[in-house]
């Protein structure tokens, strides 16, 4: 896998995620991002028909457990969002000008 260059995000539209390796995720991405890159990294062993059978239940158990903490995390920064989308404007102070 390689990273790709994002383009910019219109109004309305959700940012991708970038594309990047297990190893670059772990050194220079999000939280999200390395997430999606070892979710890749393990579909690809898992889909392999050359995968030990010995690996392919720990592999598929750990694919579902970081699709799980990928869904809590987009959860928790929807509900960040929401949250602060929803926090009270300050009062206008015209005098602190």
């Amino acid at each position: 896998m390689t990273v790709r260059k994002l383009r910019a995000v219109e109004d309305g539209e959700k940012p991708k995620t970038r594309v990047l390796t297990v190893d670059v995720a772990a050194s220079e991405g999000t939280e999200m991002e390395l997430l999606a890159a070892m979710r890749d990294r393990i579909a690809v062993a898992v889909a392999d028909p050359n995968c030990p059978a010995r690996d392919l239940a720990a592999l598929t158990r750990r694919l579902r457990e970081i699709a799980k903490d990928i869904e809590a995390l987009v959860a928790r920064e929807n509900e960040e969002a929401a949250d602060a989308a929803n926090a009270p404007d300050e009062a206008w102070d015209s005098e602190a000008i």
